[in-house]
């Protein structure tokens, strides 16, 4: 039987008692990582609970979190405070007032090497039953895990993603990949050529081990390995942790610093091309579970953390699939019903040169602001969606917009309010018809001597030449500053 006091014992993860040593002889039964402020909902008894503290903001954060740990019989938490400076204080007293086990982990160990190593512990102590899947199964990659799995049910795999991507197969293509993502994401049935198992608790984004061909005639020691294989395939799950120069690089980012040594620091070099991808939630762990989600299937190099309240990955511009904004969009699309309540907004800014790194972040929050004010639930919205215009306008205060708006247009709106005409319409139409008066009179269904008439008057008043391209650009970014 594998217990807390065990975990401390492994010299190679040099886990430091912060608190509960009097708790130390509880049972450990699984292992599960989690950034989310509250994961009541995905918490079982028995685990060892591993956070990199993301979640946590100020102190009175850790008090909801480590409540329902103990309300879910949490064998111990494990926490690394790399990002705060070390484990904060209302952690280690939330923890002795709910009688908690705390572990810090030291910030230069992988959530990863402490899954792997704590699934052997467990797996050391374990009586499997007869015709489960033989013990070294615990230490295969996913791949060799599903072949193995594969082989045992005499049936094809794929470990499906909510979103529909095939994480992995025996070999064979998953043609309706997508609508069983679809169906399994809303917990709707499957088609009875397949069968789905949940592969994993807790990520925004469920996994599910799929089994091919008659399942209905399976024994019980063939559904025994399934399970077995889904859950192992859960194990493989830990969060995405920042490495010390990533996380360097996005407190320059942040704040201020050499950026080029920052990249440098991450191994980037000088004529890197990047990609910025914001992800905003109203959980921000769920935004950075949906972010590493949307990246992964692509050989794509990535940097990982946090813009302002925003998930933001660096990307590489080498490789960048041109169609990745409407692919993400149809991911999203697929594990939509699966997402905790609120809007998923993306946006994407780039590509820049390294040293041009900030210009497209404002412009992927730009592309974030567009999704947010149409009305889909979910919205990607790419920088070449942005026109020109709402970047140059984008820092421009409202006080100073209106004294711009006046300044230009003033003459013409005071003109169309004494005479009810509506000379702006006019012009505006003129102007988004490239300057014709022969589409502009098309568009507003009036003879063209007419249009003439109406930009002559309007550039009158005005005391402008409206067919001058310079004053086209001023009159019209003054017509946009409203919208």
């Amino acid at each position: 039987m594998t217990v807390v006091k065990t975990l401390l014992e492994l010299p190679e993860l040099r886990l430091r008692l912060r608190g509960g040593g009097d708790l130390l002889d509880r049972r450990v039964t699984r292992v599960y990582g989690t950034e989310l402020p509250d994961p009541s909902r995905y918490l079982s008894a028995g685990e060892l609970v591993l956070t990199g503290l993301l979640w946590w903001r100020g102190p009175g954060d850790a008090e909801a979190f480590v409540a329902a740990l103990a309300r879910a019989g949490t064998a111990a938490l494990a926490a690394s405070g790399a990002d705060s400076g070390g484990i904060p204080d209302d952690l280690i007293e939330a923890c002795e007032r709910h009688r908690i086990p705390l572990l810090e982990v030291p910030p230069d160990l992988s959530f990863a090497v402490i899954v792997e190593r704590v699934v052997l512990e467990l797996a050391a102590h374990r009586e499997a039953p007869p015709g489960r899947l033989p013990a070294h199964a615990v230490e295969l990659s996913l791949p060799e895990l599903l072949r193995l799995g594969a082989t045992e049910l005499g049936v094809p795999c794929w470990i499906l993603a909510g979103t529909g991507r095939v994480v992995a197969s025996t070999g064979l293509l998953l043609p309706e990949a997508e609508p069983l993502a679809a169906a399994f994401s809303m917990g709707a049935e499957v088609d009875s050529r397949h069968t789905v198992l949940p592969a994993g608790e807790g990520c925004t984004v469920p996994w599910a081990l799929v089994a091919g061909g008659d399942t209905a005639r399976w024994t019980a020691e063939q559904h025994e390995i399934a399970a077995e294989v889904a859950a192992l395939i859960g194990r493989r799950r830990t969060p995405a942790r920042q490495t010390e120069a990533e996380r360097s690089l996005f407190r320059v980012l942040n704040g201020g610093g050499d950026l080029a040594e920052a990249f440098a620091a991450a191994g980037w070099a000088p004529d890197t091309s990047v990609r910025v991808v914001l992800t905003r939630t109203e959980g921000d762990a769920v935004a950075g579970d949906l972010l590493d989600e949307l990246l992964a299937g692509y050989p794509l190099r990535v940097l990982r953390g946090r813009f302002g309240d925003d998930s933001c990955a660096l990307v590489a511009a080498d490789g960048w699939p041109s169609d990745w904004p409407a692919a993400a969009g149809r991911a999203l699309s697929t594990v939509e019903p699966a997402l905790p309540p609120g809007r998923v907004l993306v946006g994407v800014g780039g590509p820049a040169a390294l040293t041009g790194v900030r210009g497209a972040l404002e412009e992927a929050v730009h592309a974030l602001e567009i999704g947010a004010n149409r009305e889909d639930r979910v919205a990607v919205v790419p920088g070449e969606e942005i026109g020109v215009h709402r970047l140059v306008l984008a820092g421009v205060s409202d006080e100073l917009r209106a004294a711009l708006r006046r300044r230009v247009l003033g003459p013409l709106l005071d003109y169309d309010a004494a005479q009810h005409s509506d000379l702006v319409h006019t012009v505006r139409v003129f102007l988004e018809s490239s300057g014709s008066p022969a589409v502009a009179a098309k568009a507003l269904h009036i003879h063209v001597n007419t249009l003439r008439y109406r930009i002559g008057r309007a550039g009158e008043l005005l005391g402008l030449d409206l067919t001058d391209f310079t004053n086209q650009v001023d009159v019209y970014l003054a017509l946009r500053i409203s919208g």
